[in-house]
């Protein structure tokens, strides 16, 4: 973790530089962009392990720098913005950021976020998941492959789709709540909003049910949280 490069994308110069300093200390190496454009031509040219992502850019703002990213890597954003909002969090999050932390900030909150999602980041390359699989009607859960296919559809999940997915279908009518949730996904140093667990399970819905807003595999338990039907089975 320690060296990992990270790209810092701010209009504004002092915050850059407050940014790339608390990092830099830590043995962070750090690369900068200014608008969207350039944050798009540095992440492609450098490839950086984790972003940190101002919403409001001169040229392409964050969102749809974002957008970018996730359409060809998985790498951890945080967002760093002054826009607060529940919605602007939500669509963030939807996007399938890691982490949003609203300015002003404390830089050293910043670093312990970095290190956090890096870690949950590094977990998931270095412990991959068992060689199960996971059966459920027309879903086919490969944990080797970190794969799911409905039928000989492959559908394409982001690691933390694919994680919560997991997490479901191996303990088949097992009630999860938001806050287990988000201490087997995002780990137990999570200190951003639960309302991600929703967001994330709306997505996961979006494409993994035939009808999401009549789940067959990912149901709401009303009150308590999230369960996956009890038909799947390992084999």
């Amino acid at each position: 973790m320690q060296g990992a490069k990270i790209l810092i994308v701010d209009d504004e110069p002092k915050i850059r530089r407050a940014v790339e300093q608390a990092l830099q200390k830590e043995g962070f190496r750090c690369l900068q962009a200014g608008d969207g454009p350039s944050a798009w031509r540095v992440f492609q040219e450098e490839r950086p392990d984790l972003v940190i992502l101002d919403l409001m850019l001169p040229g392409e703002d964050g969102f749809e720098v974002c957008r970018r990213i996730r359409a060809q890597s998985q790498v951890p954003v945080i967002i760093l913005s002054v826009k607060g909002e529940l919605t602007d969090k939500v669509a963030g999050f939807t996007l399938g950021v890691d982490d949003y932390l609203t300015k002003p900030f404390s830089p050293a909150e910043l670093v312990l976020r970095v290190k956090a999602v890096l870690r949950r980041a590094y977990a998931h390359q270095s412990a991959p998941l068992a060689g199960e699989v996971i059966r459920a009607g027309d879903l086919i859960i490969n944990a080797a492959q970190r794969s799911v296919h409905r039928g000989e559809e492959e559908i394409t999940l982001t690691a933390r789709e694919f994680d919560l997915l997991w997490l479901l279908a191996a303990h088949p009518g097992r009630v999860f709540t938001k806050e287990q949730i988000l201490d087997r996904i995002w780990g137990c140093d999570y200190v951003g909003d639960e309302n991600v667990v929703p967001v994330l399970v709306r997505r996961l819905r979006e494409k993994v049910e035939p009808d999401p807003a009549r789940p067959r595999y990912i149901q709401t338990v009303w009150g308590v949280g999230y369960k996956f039907s009890p038909r799947a089975q390992r084999w």
